[in-house]
């Protein structure tokens, strides 16, 4: 996992040189841009969910995903096209299989099983996905591990399972039994825990295009993985499981398509990818913190009000997420200080 971005710089002609001065400066400038990019886009996505809940009573989630996405996708296009120009859309050494698989499972993944979940969810099906998306670090912590065969430490697996803890609690009001009475709810929760982990999964796979620069990455995954997207709904059509949508559903959305696409779709990701860059993975995923509390504002102003045991569960994550944040830092700097 990379490490946590560090502050230390070392003066290239002595001791409070002026170009260790610039250099040091010139680092903190471009953090608190990451920081900037991370806070702005997680709370556009945090808007997303409360209007998602309105949307989805008009048209299914994955016809809302190709529009959406569709419509970013352009977006990402022209501006590409207008900063790097025609020769950013060739490979440049890197894997077009590899990006089409990320944007597969970032795009189509997140966007299915997600909003899917949040629609079988009901009315407050956007808090649930809103607190189920401040998990992410810790899934990116397991995922981690996985794939290294190497144990989380003892203090992160107990953050992860406070983390789990506080999810629980929105998703049962405090309620743990009702769980076990309402067995429905398993479906609608698995699939946004689903949803999450692609996500995670796109966000920490993207420091391996490194000839790409943040807005390339966003493009080209977003167009690739809209052949997934675009096809799964034309199967979907097909075998008659979802509707085809009537004019007079496209036109109700058209509100929710004008937030969704351009701003939580072409926005929010081109600035969580490119915080995410400058910051790295590690350091961007503790800014989801932001987004279930940006849902659950929005929530309260439209009639959603979270219960005590449900604001309770939300900080008992962002208070997981902060504190494994703040011990990995911690576990980062003992090797520099023993050397």
């Amino acid at each position: 996992m990379n490490k946590p971005i560090e502050f230390s710089v070392t003066p290239v002609s002595g001791r409070g040189s002026p170009s260790a001065g610039l250099v040091a400066q010139s680092i903190r400038g471009s953090y608190w841009k990451g920081v900037a990019f991370c806070v702005v886009a997680t709370i556009l996505m945090g808007i997303m969910f409360p209007v998602m809940t309105s949307a989805l009573v008009y048209v299914d989630p994955f016809t809302f995903t190709s529009l959406r996405y569709l419509i970013a996708g352009a977006a990402f296009l022209t501006l590409l096209l207008i900063k790097e120009g025609k020769g950013a859309l060739k490979a440049n050494g890197e894997s077009f299989a590899l990006a089409w698989l990320l944007g597969s499972v970032g795009f189509c993944g997140f966007g299915s099983f997600v909003f899917l979940g949040q629609q079988l969810a009901g009315r407050e099906g956007a808090l649930t996905a809103s607190i189920m998306m401040a998990t992410q670090p810790m899934m990116g912590l397991l995922v981690n591990s996985i794939v290294r065969k190497h144990r989380p430490p003892f203090y992160s697996f107990l953050f992860i399972l406070m983390s789990f803890a506080g999810v629980s609690l929105v998703v049962t009001k405090g309620d743990v039994a009702a769980v076990l009475r309402e067995p429905q709810h398993y479906s609608a929760n698995a699939l946004i825990v689903l949803g999450a982990l692609c996500w995670v999964i796109y966000t920490f796979s993207a420091s391996h295009f490194k000839r790409w620069s943040a807005l390339k990455y966003t493009t080209m995954t977003t167009w690739l993985g809209l052949t997934t997207i675009i096809g799964l709904n034309v199967m979907l059509f097909a075998l008659h499981v979802v509707p085809v949508p009537s004019a007079t559903a496209l036109h109700a959305i058209v509100p929710h398509l004008l937030y969704m696409g351009p701003i939580a779709g072409f926005i929010a990701i081109l600035f969580w990818n490119t915080g995410n860059k400058i910051l790295t993975p590690l350091n961007g995923v503790l800014f989801m913190d932001v987004l279930p509390v940006t849902t659950f504002v929005v929530s309260s102003l439209t009639g959603v009000v979270p219960g005590h045991w449900q604001i309770a569960g939300a900080c008992m994550t962002g208070a997981a997420l902060i504190f494994n944040n703040i011990y990995l830092r911690r576990q980062a700097r003992k090797p520099a200080l023993q050397c």
